[in-house]
């Protein structure tokens, strides 16, 4: 394993090579840039969250797909091998048991690229998480 200066150095060449690519400006941008294999997925994702609250705005943020209704609603995001969905609020500790097998951590579902997204337990989250903004405001 390198160590000293040659460490740095590729530490600074990958953060350089990062801020040349462009940031996407809006969710289908950000589904044309992702990997040719995750795209499927992304797109199917973006049909649940806008289907199951369709007046949830949608918006880039942290450089991925974010959906705001009053409040934070969720996020994904395309990586090499997977693609994760990000549950926000109380809903991730009530649909904990349902998700554990999706899980990597309290409020990230990793779904592997090319495998199927649970599409029915996804949109009985996301109105979950809607009603849960509602009651709060």
């Amino acid at each position: 394993m390198p160590t000293g200066r040659g460490v740095r150095k590729l530490g600074a060449m990958r953060r350089s090579t990062a801020r040349k690519r462009a940031k996407p400006a809006d969710v289908p941008g950000y589904i044309a840039a992702a990997p040719a294999r995750a795209r499927p997925m992304l797109r199917e994702l973006r049909r649940i969250v806008r289907r199951a609250v369709p007046k949830a705005t949608e918006k880039i943020s942290y450089g991925i797909p974010y959906y705001h209704y009053h409040a934070r609603l969720a996020y994904f995001a395309a990586f090499t091998g997977h693609v994760s969905f990000y549950i926000m609020g109380r809903t991730k500790t009530a649909f904990a048991k349902d998700t554990a097998k999706y899980r990597t951590s309290a409020a990230t579902m990793r779904f592997p690229l090319g495998s199927k997204v649970p599409a029915a337990l996804l949109t009985r989250i996301l109105r979950a998480r809607k009603r849960e903004i509602d009651r709060s405001e």
